[in-house]
């Protein structure tokens, strides 16, 4: 699992994944994603190179969006791949989690934040 972390842009966090996010994969986003979590307000994540999602990594998403909704924040998937998206609605991850299928559709959902 790589992931690439642009931070920069004040209130939003954007970060891109790629690999297979399984147990190996979880460990490698664990910290950056809860340290974003509770520095930002809303992470857009971009899920295009995701090949595969295990339940340790949708906790760790359902973690991070659970933390910037109390804090008044949303995470957002962005074009998930067919197999993911369908875990992730197998799992009922998409009334927890918007999920969107282009970075300015996230970036609206967020007020351009």
């Amino acid at each position: 699992m790589q992931i690439v972390i642009d931070d920069a842009a004040g209130a939003t966090a954007r970060v891109a994944l790629m690999g297979k996010l399984d147990i190996q994969g979880a460990e490698v986003i664990a910290l950056p994603l809860a340290t974003l979590s509770g520095g930002k307000k809303n992470i857009i994540i971009d899920m295009s190179g995701v090949s595969f999602i295990a339940s340790i990594g949708i906790r760790h998403l359902v973690s991070a969006a659970k933390a910037l909704a109390r804090r008044g924040g949303t995470l957002i998937l962005i074009s998930p791949t067919d197999i993911v998206a369908g875990i992730l609605t197998t799992a009922g991850i998409n009334s927890i989690i918007p999920t969107v299928g282009s970075e300015s559709e996230a970036r609206a959902l967020v007020g351009g934040a």
